[in-house]
């Protein structure tokens, strides 16, 4: 054989053997990784800009905070013009382009306000998206959706920061929230509004918002599926209205609710001679008083400067001394067709008229403190020297204002539910029957009334902090803004509330590293709830006399339109 013919073939023999070297050495490689890159499964990093079907948005991403920020993003058409009183328009139907979304968006204009400010505007349909900097396209992160309180009348966002909600979170989730109509542009009733518009403007938003997150919460790399409503007071409200809405019909939009003070507030029918009232006042206090028709009248009031609307707020306010909040969502017969004490209390076999998800909600020890004192009418202040027995009468009658004199003295006097020895001041006596007809029973209601209903994860707690005080919206604290003056306990008692919080969002139940283990309700008080003190938490059960007290208050749903 020549030589050439055996170079060859030892050419060739070196190149089969190296290629069987190389295959060998490329399964093993693939044995050891056969595993797909996790990274490449969950997709690229969402970063700080995110593209919608009409607009791209930019906003800002911190890494020292380890957020990403997108702020004021619209989620709706202005809802102006031909567009006010009227369902809002989402998503918005012209396009965007790019969007700075790294600011905050305007706040809706509050009620109290008399003149035009700025960062406060009738345009104010945006929301806010907070994501963990890391997020990746394909996470499907749970999310927390937040409305905040205010009264139906103010509030806004900015105060809802959720940074150290979403760096306590033991697993990531997404935080967004939303700012809706208020005050009259959001909850003006009448006749003349259904026939001309639509009531519960602002709560119409809040479901727009909802279904504005179906939509798009996966762009951010959230999971549609797995969203949860939250609010504060009104916001807390607001969860209520969405969890008996529409006959208990939640359109999948959530799979849980929390709320913090869930207010029980006045629900009349929007023809009721109460809301037909405020109707003509409002229409008084603006140029449109003196047109012919009702047609012709809302025509006005549409095409009204927003100037004129903001001028008239604080005059019907004052129209109305003794009563908190003059303006919250009526029964429409549409989004809202019942109320919550005869949703939630129906243990009848028939269908649920409530949605049948699992629930967080509580309350905090002083509810009621300080509310009677802030009045303009002397006769309902109880902080007044001449006030008495009925200045506490009339102060519940400015809430409810279908409240009959009467129960109201059998609470104070023949049935010993809220005697004055107990309190010794009819400031104090006030403060406790608003309190718990308004927040602290309506918490056990819902939870309670889900319990009834066979829902198993339903979770009640009772905030209690002698240190830095327990009244209405102390325990945001928390969660928003840790305050100077908390101590040791305190901090460690925040914590703990952002893990019982964060993991209900993630996981479907309230757990922490340093606290009790939270134990759900099991009868029709929403007993047993958890004490939250700085001391520790503990399981409590609700006692006869409470419970006696919140059965008195829903015996007279009819009569107070809760």
């Amino acid at each position: 054989m020549k030589l050439s013919a055996i170079s060859s073939i030892g050419l060739n023999t070196l190149k089969v053997g190296l290629a069987t070297l190389l295959y060998a050495q490329l399964g093993a490689s693939l044995a050891l990784s056969s595993e797909p890159d996790a990274s490449l499964l969950a997709g690229p990093l969402i970063g700080s800009t995110v593209t919608l079907d009409y607009g791209t948005f930019t906003g800002l991403r911190n890494t020292t905070s380890g957020i990403t920020y997108f702020r004021g993003i619209r989620y709706a058409e202005p809802p102006i013009g031909e567009l006010r009183w009227r369902a809002p328009v989402s998503p918005p139907i012209r396009r965007l382009g790019r969007v700075d979304a790294t600011k905050f968006g305007n706040n809706c204009i509050a009620t109290a306000q008399s003149t035009e400010v700025a960062g406060f505007s009738e345009d104010c349909l945006v929301g806010n998206v907070y994501i963990p900097t890391n997020t990746r396209k394909n996470d499907k992160l749970p999310v927390l959706v937040y409305f905040h309180g205010g009264g139906f009348q103010g509030g806004t966002t900015q105060t809802a920061p959720p940074d150290q909600l979403l760096q306590t979170s033991a697993k990531p989730l997404i935080f967004v929230s939303f700012e809706y109509r208020l005050g009259p542009l959001g909850f003006l009733g009448g006749s003349e509004v259904k026939k001309h518009g639509v009531l519960n403007a602002g709560m119409l938003d809040q479901r727009a918002a909802l279904r504005w997150v179906q939509r798009y919460i996966g762009n951010f790399g959230g999971d549609r599926r797995k969203v949860m409503i939250w609010g504060q007071s009104a916001g807390a409200g607001s969860t209520m209205f969405h969890l008996i809405a529409n006959g208990g019909n939640h359109e999948g939009l959530f799979r849980a609710a929390m709320g913090d003070s869930p207010s029980l507030s006045y629900l009349p029918a929007y023809n009721d001679a109460y809301v037909e009232g405020i109707y003509k006042k409002f229409v008084g206090f603006t140029a449109c008083a003196n047109k012919s028709t009702s047609a012709e009248t809302f025509r006005c009031l549409r095409a009204a400067p927003v100037s004129d609307i903001i001028q008239a707020g604080p005059k019907l306010l004052a129209s109305y001394p003794s009563t908190l909040f003059v303006f919250a969502p009526t029964l429409d017969g549409t989004f809202l067709s019942s109320r919550a004490v005869g949703a939630f209390s129906s243990t009848s076999l028939g269908p649920a008229k409530f949605a049948q998800v699992p629930l967080l909600f509580g309350s905090n020890a002083d509810e009621g403190t300080k509310w009677s004192s802030t009045l303009p009418d002397p006769l309902s202040n109880t902080s007044m020297p001449s006030s008495d027995q009925e200045t506490v009468v009339r102060f519940l009658q400015g809430q409810y204002a279908s409240l009959p004199r009467e129960p109201v003295d059998e609470a104070m006097g023949g049935l010993g539910l809220y005697p004055f020895s107990k309190y010794g001041d009819v400031g104090k006596q006030a403060e406790g029957m608003y309190g718990e007809a308004r927040y602290i029973c309506t918490a056990g209601l819902l939870t309670g009334g889900a319990t009834s209903r066979g829902i198993g994860d339903v979770y009640q707690y009772y905030y209690y902090n002698p240190h830095l005080g327990s009244d209405h919206g102390s325990e945001l604290a928390a969660f928003f803004s840790t305050p100077n003056s908390a101590d040791a306990n305190d901090l460690e008692l925040f914590k703990t509330m952002r893990e019982y919080w964060t993991s209900f969002v993630t996981d479907g139940r309230p757990k922490s590293k340093s606290g009790l283990a939270w134990k759900s309700s099991n009868d029709r008080t929403g007993s047993p709830r958890l004490l939250l003190h700085p001391a520790g938490t503990t399981m409590e059960t609700i006692d006869e006399d409470l419970s006696a007290r919140c059965s008195y208050w829903r015996g007279m749903a009819d009569d107070m339109s809760t």
